[in-house]
C-alpha cells in the first residue's frame, strides 16, 4: 500500500504567535545569525511553502523562536487510498494491477 505524505509550513503562525506581522521583521534576526537573504527571498520564505530549505536557515528560524522543527514544519503521512472501479451493477470492487502483455517475436518467413 503506498503512502501520502505532506506538510504544513508553519512560519507565519509562528511569527504572529511572537507578535512579528511582517515579513521585514524577520530579516535582521536572520543577519544577526549569518543568515543574508533578499527582502524578497525572506518574504518568500514567510508567505510561501518552501519545497527547499537549508539546514542553516532552519537552524536560525528555530534559534530566533527558541522552537524544535516541528513547530516550523507540520507533516502528516497516511495510507493512499486503494484505486476502485465501479462495475455494471454498481458495486465497487478493487481493481486488479495492470501488467501489459508479452511480446512475442516471430521469425520473418
Amino acid at each position: 500500500m503506498k503512502r501520502q505524505v505532506s506538510y504544513q509550513w508553519r512560519l507565519r503562525e509562528t511569527m504572529a504567535a511572537h507578535g512579528m506581522f511582517a515579513a521585514t521583521d524577520l530579516a535582521p534576526l536572520l543577519a544577526e545569525r549569518g543568515i543574508t537573504l533578499s527582502s524578497v527571498q525572506v518574504w518568500r520564505l514567510v508567505t510561501q511553502t518552501p519545497e527547499r530549505l537549508s539546514l542553516p536557515v532552519l537552524a536560525a528560524l528555530c534559534d530566533i523562536f527558541g522552537c524544535t522543527p516541528d513547530r516550523l514544519i507540520a507533516t502528516k503521512a497516511e495510507n493512499a487510498p486503494a484505486r476502485r472501479t465501479a462495475t455494471n451493477s454498481g458495486e465497487v470492487t478493487e481493481l486488479a494491477p495492470i501488467r501489459p502483455k508479452r511480446a512475442r517475436i516471430q521469425p520473418e518467413k
